[in-house]
């Protein structure tokens, strides 16, 4: 389930890249394309001949915004790890949303997102509060990946 969830929005983001006109919400277009299978999770991220890919500008702000709820997490010893998840769920259908990227930078970027979403699930998901702080962990970490690779 969690990977047709992974796949549904994955493949909303490959819609909403290329669609300009009024877009359906992200929970229509998931349940519209939950049957498609597409993953490039597990393909390693390449950098752009040593160098970071450009993200365009309208899209940073809801990364940025994700990664900085995670840090306050961590930082002020918080512990609604439910709220954490959905408000960097929030975040990323508006990265989604957003999207005007195509391309190379596109395709790497979906790289990491596809794994990112699918650690958001899981944090999501959690029951136990132990487990929960470590996929908080895995959440700032999947961050720190995206500033490698990206700019």
């Amino acid at each position: 389930m969690k990977k047709v969830f992974v796949l549904g929005i994955s493949i909303l983001f490959l819609w909403s890249c290329n669609n300009t006109t009024e877009k359906s919400t992200e929970k229509q277009a998931t349940e519209n394309h939950e049957e498609h299978q597409h993953d490039e999770s597990s393909e390693a991220i390449e950098l752009n001949n040593g160098e970071k890919w450009l993200v365009n500008e309208e899209m940073k702000p809801f990364v940025m915004k994700g990664e900085e709820l995670v840090n306050a997490y961590i930082q002020n010893n918080h512990t609604d790890y439910k709220a954490l998840a959905q408000q960097v769920k929030d975040q990323n259908s508006q990265l989604i949303k957003s999207c005007t990227m195509d391309g190379k930078s596109h395709d790497e970027l979906h790289k990491w997102l596809h794994p990112h979403l699918e650690i958001v699930k899981s944090l999501e998901d959690e029951a136990d509060a132990s487990k929960a702080n470590e996929i908080v962990l895995q959440l700032q970490i999947s961050y720190q990946e995206y500033h490698h690779y990206f700019n």
